[in-house]
């Protein structure tokens, strides 16, 4: 049997593809191929579970777009669905007079992405958050969490009931595009498609050159390390609360989230890690770290933000290190206050030249497309990326 359209991936992106192309073409024979046993078995389910509201992004940026749009059908699937969410809201602190300065650039952006958010003083602040230390702030009503396994979970029972088919263990070994079609190879069988759509995050750069693409970059995986918080200090912080971004940083920084079920976590780090998708502290996979250390893009990434990166790794080693991070907005959290740890692995693209991809990457050909890199805020803007998809790739459909 010949598929109309097969998509490799069971993250949240990928889900989201085979749901919404099927749900716009109820004929379609739609296959979904994810090497795990379980969809959204790594990024998808190993996040803050924010929905966004987009302050970060690049006004006409493609995060910047498809977050916005993303956020607000991400909220109305789980509606529909009957999946919680909380929109809790988000502050962004800052502590001192030059965080205060870098405001006014996420003050600019919010206005130009539409974002809707309250300017909130020093003394507002402590009203709000009286465990919160900060001389401004800037609130964003619209932001909320939620548990993205969950909604992927729930988008591939919709998928698979309205006739898409799923294949889970299977490992994608082989892609060859022809004038007619595609085809995707596994060890035990093959499938022909007219269209692929391969959404494999942090192997997005291994099968697009399997698929015979040449790409300018490379996966690298940075390690996001959470810590729970004491359940009894959820009541006492509102909002989720994020740091000032420093310009001259990759990452964000660490942040109080609210999570679903009435938890509290800090996090993350972003150390980097030498396994694409190793999970427990110290992973180490031969492949990736090889992968990493004989990339010329890597060592022009590190040569830039070395100073970062021993900061981040002293985080990761010392627990007393990450807390003093957190005592810069929450100076009361104490060492018996944090809890577990936990991680999830960030699949950020490299450039060859060393430049951090921030964007979303998208590469096409006739019969295929590749989605390389959907970082945060993937999961919020999940929907929109299938719909963007749709409508900018398979226009001919």
């Amino acid at each position: 049997m010949k598929y109309d359209l097969i998509v490799v991936g069971g993250g949240i992106v990928g889900i989201a593809t085979a749901f919404r192309v099927q749900a716009r073409h109820a004929d379609y024979r739609i296959l979904l191929i994810e090497k795990e046993t379980a969809v959204a078995r790594h990024q998808s389910g190993h996040n803050s579970g924010v929905i966004h509201a987009g302050v970060y992004y690049a006004p006409g940026s493609l995060k910047a777009q498809l977050c916005r749009k993303g956020a607000q059908m991400m909220k109305e699937f789980c509606r529909a669905n009957v999946i919680e969410f909380e929109e809790c809201g988000k502050l962004i602190v800052a502590t001192d007079e030059v965080e205060r300065q870098r405001l006014k650039s996420l003050r600019e952006r919010a206005t130009a992405n539409g974002i809707p958010f309250e300017e909130v003083t020093g003394g507002q602040l402590k009203t709000r958050e009286p465990l919160i230390s900060g001389v401004e702030a800037l609130f964003f009503p619209e932001s909320a969490i939620v548990d993205y396994a969950e909604v992927a979970r729930r988008m591939a029972e919709r998928f698979m009931a309205a006739g898409g088919q799923v294949e889970l263990g299977t490992q994608v070994t082989g892609i060859r595009e022809r004038q007619d079609g595609v085809t995707v190879t596994t060890p035990g069988k093959s499938y022909d498609a007219n269209r692929l759509v391969v959404c494999a995050g942090a192997q997005s750069d291994r099968l697009a050159r399997l698929a015979g693409l040449k790409t300018n970059f490379r996966v690298v995986p940075f390690r996001g390390e959470y810590y729970e918080v004491d359940p009894r200090l959820r009541s006492k912080i509102s909002h989720l609360i994020y740091p000032v971004p420093n310009p001259d940083l990759p990452f964000l920084g660490i942040h109080l989230t609210h999570e679903v079920g009435n938890r509290l976590s800090v996090g993350p780090n972003a150390v980097l890690g030498l396994s694409r998708e190793g999970l427990p502290r110290f992973s180490i996979n031969p492949k990736d770290l090889f992968d990493i250390v004989s990339y010329v893009g890597f060592w022009r990434f590190l040569k830039g933000n070395l100073r970062s990166g021993i900061s981040e790794l002293r985080n990761s080693l010392f627990t007393s290190v990450y807390l003093e991070a957190c005592h810069k907005y929450m100076p009361s959290l104490k060492r018996q206050d944090l809890g577990r740890r936990k991680a999830g692995v960030r699949a950020q693209v490299i450039m060859d030249d060393g430049s951090v991809m921030h964007d979303f990457l998208v590469m096409q050909t006739d019969r295929m497309v590749h989605i390389c890199n959907a970082p945060s805020p993937a999961a919020t803007s999940s929907l929109a990326i299938a719909d963007h998809i749709l409508e900018n790739y398979m226009k001919d459909e």
